[in-house]
C-alpha cells in the first residue's frame, strides 16, 4: 500500500476530511502528540520529496510542525477559523 493511501487512512481514524488531502482533528493533546510522534517514527523515514505534511497546532502559539518536502518549504500561511 503507497504512502497516499497510508497515512490519509491513519489520519481519518482521528478526524475528518475537509478536502483530498486536508484533515481536520479536533482531539486532545495526547492524541495530537500521539498523532505526531507516529508521524515521525512510523511514516517520515518513508518521505520522499514528493511528500508533505504539515500540522498546524491552532492555540494561542499557533505552532507549525513540517515533515517531508513542507520542512524545506517556509511560506506564511493565513488560517481562517
Amino acid at each position: 500500500m503507497s504512502k497516499s493511501v497510508i497515512v490519509p487512512k491513519y489520519l481519518s481514524r482521528f478526524g475528518h476530511r475537509l478536502q483530498y488531502s486536508v484533515f481536520e482533528i479536533d482531539n486532545s493533546q495526547r492524541i495530537i502528540d500521539n498523532i505526531v510522534t507516529d508521524i515521525t517514527n512510523r511514516f517520515e523515514k518513508n518521505f520522499t520529496q514528493e511528500d508533505s505534511v504539515i500540522i498546524f497546532k491552532m492555540s494561542s502559539s499557533c505552532e507549525v510542525l513540517r515533515f517531508g518536502y513542507a520542512k524545506n518549504d517556509e511560506k506564511n500561511f493565513i488560517v481562517i477559523q
